[in-house]
């Protein structure tokens, strides 16, 4: 029985000791960071995704019914294929930026958690906090240019849809509704001599009925709901980065602080020391 007892204090000891490892290791993860982080890859994931198809659904939309020649949206084409090659470059600039500012996190973290332990920081540690501030910043203001701009193919989809469902309504009293047109010339998207350039009436319904204008306007939607997404997620970056500069700064003045104190201290003991042994000379 004795034996048994002391075997089950023992396994009672591990568990304690596993549960104790495992709540500090809880403790030493940057859940704010780790929140922008998966908020910033949910939205740059929205936007390069539904922004690729729905730039590719564009194109056949003005291929199909407003711009029937090629070398009337040639440019458009290239511009649009441009943005693609874009929207891949800043899937991946963001993959790999969201992971350095959660390792940043973690460094940080660790920092303020072992303030009064023999961890210290390093002037190069504080200036790579200082960059990635500066860098969140910019990245910041571009991204607020790109949710503004990724809310201009909504609006025209929105137009084109509010139209159609206007000519729809069964409350809506039109004498010719041939009249009725959307002409995306007027936009800048293809030259004012693009063939037809508009659609009216009946075919303009058509275009709203189909699946390809159905499709690129809900993702242009998600789109810009996904780059307002990663606005805030860099924004909540840049609290964060904020936050850790300011603490690894308080960290380092402590730090150098305790090493003045423990001179100061050393001095103090090695002149009583001496005082002592001169006195014992004396005497």
């Amino acid at each position: 029985m004795e034996t048994t007892s002391e075997e089950n204090q023992e396994q009672s000891q591990e568990k304690k000791g596993c549960f104790e490892c495992c709540i500090k290791c809880l403790g030493g993860v940057p859940y704010a960071s780790l929140v922008a982080t998966i908020l910033c890859f949910s939205g740059v994931a929205l936007f390069c995704g539904c922004g690729h198809v729905a730039l590719t659904g564009t194109i056949s939309i003005l291929e199909n019914h407003f711009s029937k020649i090629t070398s009337d949206h040639a440019m458009l084409t290239d511009v649009i294929q441009l943005m693609q090659y874009v929207i891949y470059g800043i899937a991946s600039f963001f993959f790999l930026y969201g992971i350095i500012l959660l390792a940043e996190g973690f460094y940080t973290t660790s920092a303020v958690k072992e303030l009064h332990s023999e961890f210290k920081t390093t002037i190069c540690g504080r200036c790579i906090s200082g960059m990635f501030v500066f860098l969140t910043y910019i990245l910041g203001i571009a991204w607020l240019g790109v949710f503004g701009f990724s809310a201009v193919p909504v609006f025209l989809f929105y137009n084109m849809w509010s139209t159609c469902a206007a000519m729809r309504s069964p409350v809506a009293n039109f004498t010719n509704v041939d009249s009725i047109c959307v002409d995306v010339r007027q936009y800048g998207i293809i030259p004012w001599n693009a063939t037809p350039g508009k659609a009216c009436g009946s075919t303009l319904g058509d275009i709203c009925n189909t699946s390809e204008f159905y499709l690129s306007y809900h993702l242009y939607i998600v789109a810009c709901a996904g780059a307002g997404a990663t606005v805030i997620a860099l924004i909540h970056f840049l609290m964060i980065l904020s936050a850790n500069w300011a603490y690894l700064k308080d960290a380092s003045h402590m730090h150098a602080y305790q090493d003045i104190k423990m001179k100061e201290e050393q001095e103090l003991h090695d002149i009583t020391s001496r005082s002592k042994e001169c006195l014992n000379s004396y005497t």
